[in-house]
């Protein structure tokens, strides 16, 4: 598709055509997958990746493959970014960033509550670099901007985070990032760009994890960047060619197939999530339920601002023992897995018990912070995704596996 097309379209049409375009050699009108790991080049190519350009022709697939540029393109128009570079994971995607943005001697503000590998991540390897690191409750801005220092270089957010669905204002960041001449980075994995595009805020740089919205089917691993040119292609140079952590081509083409239907299946997931989080939140065995959807959010109003569809997670305590109702959810439920992971075509439950996660992963330095913990999680929560079955079909399978 034209760019100047592109400009005007909408966005099923650009999750349909953006990348993609009729073989020229088959006329095909599905996208190739292009598996090799090298390609014939001219005499004069050069053998090391410092000199190679972004728009240079295929030389070896680690540096860049013509199926992940079409996923990169898809995903930059979905996004609305100027580029984008993709990775075997969302850790690897993570990981390059971290590692390429920051360095001895610098420190970066991270949530306090996210992604569990990110959380651990920085709790051990990145400080062992000698980079400091800040766990801050990002949902206040007040103590992000107590948290900055002199030599502070990134602010990482996730919005909603992951477990606790907790929101982060994007705007009121990006004008702290600015302020203190950091980068504002921010993980939207489960609010996806049908919800929420973070660069119109004022972020830097976005990250998802593709194995969960964006590719939609749980059959492929993938991760993203996204920002600018003149972030990324440096990044994609000096960091993510020559750590390695490449995407597979198969992958990229599966993660492209799943986003045809991208923007039908995050209506579908909010409609059935909205339903399933009512019928839990009026249930008696269930003490309470976390939705951004629902009036009953903390902080509703802000995912009515921020977030143009509330996606499909839930979470949810139970008023009785959480270990036990894990273990009656395994015995009963017909329909939703027990599994870890999320965004997926079927539904997904898995239970997050806090003394675990608290020995674990999260580490929280202040009373302010295990107390924002326990408002949304208690003693542990149940996270569910809600996927794209019927939702009658969901609720029936809830009843009769709860008390």
């Amino acid at each position: 598709m034209e760019d100047n097309v592109l400009r005007l379209a909408g966005e099923q049409t650009i999750a349909i055509h953006a990348g993609e375009f009729p073989d020229p050699s088959t006329k095909a009108s599905a996208p190739n997958i292009v598996m090799s790991t090298t390609f014939v080049a001219d005499a004069d190519a050069g053998f090391s990746v410092e000199g190679m350009e972004e728009d240079q022709a295929w030389l070896y697939t680690r540096w860049g493959n013509p199926t992940i540029h079409q996923l990169e393109q898809k995903l930059a128009a979905l996004e609305g970014a100027e580029t984008a570079v993709a990775f075997a994971s969302g850790m690897g995607a993570i990981s390059a960033l971290l590692l390429h943005l920051l360095k001895a001697g610098d420190h970066a503000i991270v949530s306090d509550v996210a992604y569990a590998a990110l959380s651990e991540l920085t709790n051990e390897k990145i400080p062992q670099l000698g980079i400091s690191i800040s766990k801050v409750n990002t949902s206040d801005p007040d103590a992000v901007e107590r948290a900055v220092q002199s030599n502070t270089r990134l602010i990482y957010i996730e919005t909603p985070c992951n477990p606790l669905l907790r929101l982060t204002d994007i705007t009121l960041l990006a004008q702290i990032a600015r302020k203190a001449g950091a980068l504002l980075a921010v993980d939207s994995t489960f609010a996806t760009p049908a919800a929420t595009k973070p660069l119109e805020l004022g972020a830097d740089l976005v990250v998802h994890s593709l194995t969960k919205y964006l590719g939609g089917h749980g059959d492929a691993l993938g991760g993203v960047l996204l920002g600018s040119k003149r972030l990324l292609a440096p990044l994609r140079k000096q960091t993510a060619i020559r750590l390695g952590g490449v995407l597979s081509p198969f992958n990229a083409w599966l993660i492209l197939r799943g986003l045809a239907t991208f923007p039908l299946r995050m209506r579908a997931h909010e409609a059935n999530a909205l339903a399933v989080a009512s019928f839990l939140e009026q249930h008696p065995a269930i003490r309470q339920v976390v939705y951004p959807g629902l009036p009953s959010h903390p902080q509703h109003e802000l995912a009515r601002r921020q977030m143009r569809n509330f996606s499909g997670i839930i979470t949810f305590q139970v008023a009785g023992d959480g270990r036990q109702q894990a273990s009656r959810f395994v015995d009963r439920l017909q329909i939703i897995h027990y599994a870890v992971s999320l965004g997926h075509h079927r539904s997904l439950i898995f239970y997050l018990n806090t003394a675990d996660l608290l020995t674990t992963t999260f580490k929280f330095s202040s009373p302010e912070q295990l107390a924002s913990w326990r408002q949304f999680a208690g003693d542990g929560i149940f996270r569910l995704s809600v996927g794209l079955e019927d939702a009658a079909d969901l609720i029936r399978d809830l009843q009769q596996a709860l008390p």
